[in-house]
């Protein structure tokens, strides 16, 4: 089994893709007045040569173009990704493709399918981590906890030995750090690939209780689905399963516990934990911005945009726009319900949406019930969400009190 150093390429990637970056949104603020359709040029952006970026950063528009599939592709993430996901990723897929591999998996990943994994898989993979750190008095949460969470959360739904669970984290990283590291993007790719084979033959031979076997044994249009297109769908579920959701969790504590009365609400009342989570992907999507391509010519919000256009439409924009909500740039889980894009629209809305939430939902009880009086540590002085495309906590230093003490 080839081993790659995460913490390296981790470090690597967040500095490629993000940088230290604490607010963009004062800009993204004045580009959705000024310019809410911009055509701009990016270096090293996937997209036919010669034709322009689009960014998107309105709500109104982002919310269209991701409505209108035919017109917007998702082609363009098999072009800059198909060398590590692989060519029959289904994030690239376009309709009819698409639906006909999401619905193979879906029921897998609906509320009613993941509930039943929620006390022994979930839970238990919450505390095993508290366990390690609840008689200390303080913690590093991302590192201690956000971050290996749903990588034991996806092991287990795949049904993978627990032993090569932080082997799952290092090629995650290494497939997301593709644009940084290209070769070690695609070792990291086919290292999974040889890892899983004799994994999926097993389960061909001998099913089991596990998300291995439902790929295995599915079939479209009366046809099962061959090694590579269930690679692909593997390789794509280890970074999202993993990257969105320690993003989308860290940003959620880090919004709590820098706003004391709303935890001690929380802490009190568990029934607004929904929306907490709500708000928090509303207010910091792990995914700031997605990327699609213009399939003709077409126009939005008034500005022409020529076929083979990249497109992207900025989320955590859209999720501020001020027309939608009131005072969005304030983390408020008290404000009134309304729709956000943080886990995209459309058909290609976020499979994994039902899975990230029942995730964040018990690991913040568990935190709550199990760390008494839990809050940022006093005396480490700059906690604060970074990134320009991934946004989360550059760490969440905690204290608590320890029962007993």
């Amino acid at each position: 089994m080839q081993l790659f150093d995460d913490l390296e390429d981790f470090g690597e990637f967040e500095d490629f893709v993000s940088g230290d970056v604490r607010d963009p949104y004062t800009e993204l603020a004045r580009l959705r007045r000024e310019e809410p359709v911009q055509k701009i040029e990016i270096p090293g952006i996937p997209g036919e040569e010669g034709k322009p970026i689009v960014m998107v950063y309105r709500y109104e528009e982002a919310q269209q173009l991701l409505r209108d599939n035919e017109t917007f592709s998702s082609a363009i993430i098999i072009q800059a990704f198909g060398d590590v996901f692989g060519k029959h990723v289904m994030l690239g897929m376009d309709e009819p493709e698409h639906g006909r591999h999401r619905n193979l998996v879906a029921k897998a990943f609906s509320q009613k399918a993941l509930s039943r994994w929620e006390d022994t898989l979930v839970s238990a993979a919450g505390n095993a981590l508290i366990d390690r750190f609840a008689d200390r008095g303080h913690a590093e949460l991302t590192k201690e906890f956000t971050f290996p969470y749903p990588t034991l959360i996806i092991a287990g739904l795949l049904g993978l030995p627990q032993e090569d669970f932080a082997q799952f984290q290092r090629w995650s990283i290494s497939m997301l750090a593709f644009t940084v590291n290209p070769e070690r993007g695609r070792e990291a790719s086919e290292a999974l690939a040889e890892y899983l084979r004799p994994i999926l033959e097993a389960r061909r031979a001998e099913p089991r209780d596990d998300l291995i076997s439902g790929l295995a044994a599915a079939e479209i249009d009366g046809e099962k689905l061959s090694d590579e297109e269930i690679f692909s769908f593997l390789r794509l579920l280890l970074p999202a399963g993993v990257e969105t959701t320690y993003r989308a969790f860290g940003n959620l504590l880090y919004g709590l516990l820098t706003h004391p009365d709303q935890l001690e609400a929380v802490r009190i009342d568990r029934s607004l934990i929904s929306q907490a989570i709500e708000e928090a992907v509303r207010w910091e999507p792990p995914l700031s911005m997605i990327t699609r391509v213009a399939t003709r010519d077409t126009e939005l919000g008034g500005v022409h945009i020529p076929a083979g256009s990249s497109v992207m439409p900025v989320l955590g924009s859209a999720n501020r726009e001020e027309r939608r909500f009131a005072d969005p740039e304030e983390f408020n889980i008290f404000r009134p319900a309304r729709a956000h894009i943080g886990f995209g629209y459309g058909v290609h809305v976020c499979l994994g949406m039902h899975l990230a939430r029942m995730e964040m939902r018990v690991a913040l009880n568990l935190l709550l019930d199990r760390l008494p009086n839990l809050r940022l540590d006093p005396s480490v002085g700059d906690v604060y969400i970074r990134g320009q495309v991934f946004r989360s906590p550059t760490s969440l230093p905690v204290v608590f009190d320890v029962a007993g003490t």
